[in-house]
């Protein structure tokens, strides 16, 4: 399994492409960084990110795309930025038709390190660790994503018996919308 984490952000957004399977060791394809200037207008900003994503995209040929999920954050300037950037990377995956899962930053943290309280220095040495590299990623934007993608890989087999039981479910259950009287409208 080939997944992109997009760490979404509108001066920063990180991007990294990890490949493997649960349980098996995984590996890092790329990491890196799209940048937008803080005084560029924001319209601008998101053509800049969606050009990173698309080129990630192009190089790296993902089968999945696990974007950060956008959480209240107490300065709405940055939740707005953050949400704009997720939009863009979300767009991006789906207008190739590849699946986007969303990951909070606590499950990020935990399936990483453990604990969903993890810190940024904490969440940087396990990626380093987990993915054998030689020192963390930087910046920690970047880190993030990778993070964002090893937590797809890991939960994405659970997160698939979970949709197959619900769809399973659902198609098990009886309707309970009553049919419709002929020549009634709802």
């Amino acid at each position: 399994m080939r997944v992109l984490g997009v760490d979404p952000g509108l001066t920063r957004c990180g991007i990294g492409v990890v490949e493997g399977v649960a349980g098996r060791p995984l590996t890092m394809l790329g990491v890196g960084v799209v940048r937008t200037p803080a005084d560029a207008d924001i319209g601008q900003r998101l053509v800049a990110i969606e050009r990173g994503v698309e080129q990630w995209l192009e190089e790296h040929r993902p089968e999945y795309v696990a974007v950060e999920r956008v959480f209240s954050q107490h300065n709405v300037r940055t939740v707005m930025g953050t949400a704009q950037a997720s939009a863009v990377a979300m767009l991006c995956a789906s207008r190739r038709g590849l699946p986007v899962a969303l990951h909070t930053p606590s499950e990020v943290k935990a399936a990483v390190t453990g604990t969903g309280r993890a810190d940024k220095a904490q969440v940087g040495a396990m990626v380093t660790r987990l993915l054998r590299l030689e020192a963390p990623p930087r910046p920690a934007d970047a880190a993030d994503a990778l993070a964002l993608a090893i937590c797809h890989v890991w939960r994405s087999p659970a997160l698939n018996r979970l949709q197959q039981a619900h769809a399973a479910a659902r198609r098990s259950a009886p309707s309970r919308i009553p049919p419709t009287p002929k020549g009634t409208v709802r």
